[in-house]
């Protein structure tokens, strides 16, 4: 706060599409307020932000409204926007500010977030009056948003990059340049991650799980990473971002923000209902959306993959308005690394014991998303059937750690009597 008892403020300026969003404005005192252009609000065709602000989501035009206030942390659908865990304190470190900072942390990262949307920081005088005036009396001051590129050094448990891939060569992201993959180096904590990862994407692709382009990258093909400890290990996995098509945005939300949950929230805040009941209600292809998604169910507990919480499951917006499911991702068999772990991220038919869940659980998940059981079965009897047949000669020729195969095996074999093979 000033001297003079007007709150100093930072604007950043939102947009979608190279449509006007709105503002975010972030006080000194912590407090970030995101206000809607009228533009944008009053537009029935405008391009979706987030579900809940779709003109068909009830009370969408309430919400938008007025201003979306919170201390200190963004409101959830940008929050959700900044990465978590040890990436989020490397970016923090270099910019020298606390790791909850996360207005400080989108501006740096506003021109490649997840999805369609930009933040951009504006000078003093390109902000509407009005927007100075929704929190009390304040001044826009200008932005300085120095990194201290190659400053700081992390250990990491494992850390994810959008990369742009050119002649086989992996650059970090920077300035105009949209990264169009995802680079997850090896873990400095878990054995063979990546190697982990690519099987079990390519096992759940046998069954019929939609999944973006995948592969295993050499790590000195990766260039211009930050000074991170790796492990003696010599691939990183890489995803092709299916939120970009060369130099084009498309938007996509994680269940998180369509939630409205923080990160923290992601895995008891929800169940497998809810994303159901949404992806029948609202998706431009609800039936074979709810079929994809439930055969993406079943086969997190084949593959015995405990981390499918609401930020691994996320709505694409590829026409720019409407929601359809968007392709698998970060399925990876996470019980090898935790000891006993036989549970999965959120409740399916009101357990989260995947030696438990039968057909009976997933007929009480179709009925209490109110998607028809007929239509979900043959899906689920297709996919067994398939992962019986196939995956037992696939994983052979995968390169998933010996140790890990054989345990996934074993898994196998314990399930209920209705998946078991």
């Amino acid at each position: 706060m000033s001297s003079r008892g007007i709150d100093e403020v930072n604007v950043l300026k939102l947009t979608l599409h190279d449509r006007l969003v709105g503002y975010l404005a972030g006080y000194a005192n912590g407090r970030n307020v995101l206000s809607f252009a009228d533009t944008f609000r009053v537009d029935a065709n405008r391009p979706t932000f987030s579900l809940t602000t779709h003109p068909e989501f009830p009370r969408a035009d309430h919400l938008m409204a007025e201003p979306w206030a919170r201390n200190q942390r963004l409101h959830p659908i940008l929050s959700n926007l900044l990465p978590e865990g040890s990436l989020r304190e490397l970016i923090a470190q270099g910019l020298k500010v606390h790791v909850d900072n996360e207005f400080h942390i989108l501006s740096y990262l506003g021109e490649d977030l997840p999805g369609a949307l930009v933040a951009k920081s504006m000078t003093p005088d390109d902000v509407p009056e009005y927007i100075l005036s929704t929190h009390g009396k304040a001044k826009a001051i200008t932005f300085e948003n120095a990194f201290q590129e190659h400053k700081f050094s992390l250990a990491g448990v494992q850390m994810k990059f959008s990369m742009k891939e050119k002649e086989g060569r992996y650059n970090l992201s920077t300035g105009d340049a949209l990264g169009d993959w995802i680079i997850k180096t090896p873990s400095t904590q878990h054995k063979n991650v990546p190697l982990n990862e690519y099987t079990a994407m390519t096992l759940a692709s046998l069954v019929g799980i939609d999944i973006p382009e995948i592969k295993l990258v050499e790590l000195d093909k990766l260039d211009n990473l930050p000074p991170i400890n790796l492990p003696d290990e010599q691939q990183a996995f890489a995803i092709r971002r299916f939120d970009r098509n060369e130099n084009e945005r498309i938007h996509m939300e994680d269940f998180a923000q369509v939630l409205v949950k923080y990160p923290h929230e992601k895995y008891n805040t929800a169940n497998y209902e809810q994303i159901g009941r949404i992806l029948y209600r609202y998706s431009g292809n609800g039936l074979a959306d709810t079929q994809q998604f439930a055969r993406r169910l079943l086969v997190n507990i084949l593959l015995a993959n405990g981390d499918a919480h609401l930020k691994n499951w996320s709505l694409l917006y590829s026409d720019q308005v409407t929601p359809k499911l968007s392709p698998a991702y970060d399925i990876v068999t996470t019980s090898v690394y935790i000891d006993n772990e036989k549970h999965f991220a959120l409740n399916l038919g009101k357990t989260k014991n995947w030696y438990d869940v039968s057909y009976a659980h997933f007929k009480f998940w179709a009925d209490k998303s109110d998607i028809p059981w007929r239509v979900i079965k043959p899906h689920l009897d297709d996919a067994l059937d398939k992962a019986k047949t196939l995956w037992p000669t696939a994983i052979n020729d995968l390169p998933m750690n010996d140790d890990h195969k054989l345990q996934l095996k074993a898994h196998w074999g314990k399930l209920h009597k209705d998946f078991r093979f």
